[in-house]
């Protein structure tokens, strides 16, 4: 039994995490197909299917579909539908870790000003630079934009002479607000024409997601997840306090600061290919904490995945409610997360 070992039994969950991904995997898997099925164009779940095991396997079904719908089954939905997932899993491990080392029910992925920093570098590439590197210039500029961002949080808080969980916060909403400040002179000194697209970018969208740039977002947030999971019992010993965590031989400042910018990576990187997309990484916690638990080493994977099928689920809801038109997935995950979180709140209340 290692020195970290107790500090994980205290933190009993409801159900085992084997059971929870056991019926939470095939879950996702059917949002998944059910996302790709609808829109303006409705395609049956078995083309869908045929659609998807043709491209992985050519030959081993007859087509007996249309080269249209198999272009907007595997061209457009699935690089979107996937996405949504990785941009949901992304947000609530995020939302897992910062909740956990700062011990705030509220804390969220865009507590750091990672969100403003990479509001600043898409304004600044949708209005004033231009599209200088294709396609990727958007998420490139989105994401450099919001490590920026994380490296002056980190810097303020190091001149305020202490990295607690505090003063970490604090440098993140005053940083947030100097950004988005600073962001919105770029809008009001851009081209007027070109504000709707800086709007719907801020409110969150998954519309340019393509094949080919899904390897910057899976990777991450497969290096991420597995490196968080590896730090859980670490994690779970901060929420217990600093002390019972300086005790078991941990630098809690160094390790607060470590989680912290591991979070604004994996932000920076959904955030800059999906754009703001808000309350998944404050809710998604909450709902997996009340299914296993409070150990993070529990709580990342059953996040990550609950994460994935509630940003599946949003997105596909964005496309129907106002087809053919997209209606930015933030406004959504706004509705219903901060529906559910007042649930959980009241919940939790008549519990107590």
């Amino acid at each position: 039994m290692t020195t970290l070992d107790p500090v994980i039994a205290r933190s009993p969950g409801r159900l085992a995490v084997p059971a929870s991904l056991a019926l939470g995997l095939p879950l996702l898997l059917l949002a998944i197909g059910w996302a790709v099925s609808v829109g303006a164009t409705s395609i049956p779940l078995r083309l869908v299917a045929g659609i998807a095991l043709d491209h992985l396997w050519p030959g081993v079904l007859p087509v007996d579909w249309s080269p249209g719908r198999a272009a907007i089954v595997w061209d457009i939905r699935f690089p979107r539908v996937l996405l949504a997932a990785m941009v949901g899993a992304g947000l609530a491990l995020v939302g897992t870790a910062l909740q956990a080392v700062t011990r705030n029910p509220l804390a969220d992925p865009h507590l750091l000003g990672v969100s403003s920093g990479a509001s600043f570098g898409a304004i600044l590439a949708l209005l004033h630079v231009g599209l200088i590197f294709g396609l990727m210039t958007l998420p490139l500029f989105a994401f450099v934009g919001a490590m920026a961002a994380t490296a002056l949080v980190v810097v303020v808080a190091r001149l305020a002479g202490t990295g607690g969980a505090d003063h970490l916060i604090l440098s993140g909403v005053s940083v947030s607000f100097v950004v988005m400040a600073t962001a919105n002179l770029l809008i009001f000194l851009g081209d007027p024409r070109a504000s709707h697209t800086v709007i719907f970018w801020m409110l969150g969208g998954l519309g340019l997601a393509e094949w080919r740039h899904l390897v910057y977002p899976l990777a991450v947030l497969v290096a991420g997840g597995l490196w968080l999971s590896a730090r859980g019992a670490e994690l779970t010993a901060l929420t217990i306090g600093d002390e019972t965590t300086a005790s078991l031989g941990i630098a809690v400042e160094r390790f607060r600061l470590e989680i912290f910018v591991a979070s604004a990576l994996i932000t920076g990187t959904m955030v800059a290919f999906s754009g703001c997309i808000g309350f998944v990484g404050l809710m998604v916690p909450h709902v997996a904490r009340r299914l296993v638990g409070g150990s993070v080493r529990r709580l990342v994977p059953v996040g990550a995945v609950i994460g994935a099928i509630f940003l599946v689920l949003a997105d596909a809801f964005a496309r129907v409610v106002a087809a053919p038109e997209d209606m930015p997935i933030g406004i959504v995950t706004g509705v219903v997360g901060g529906l559910c979180f007042i649930g959980l709140m009241v919940h939790r209340r008549r519990r107590d």
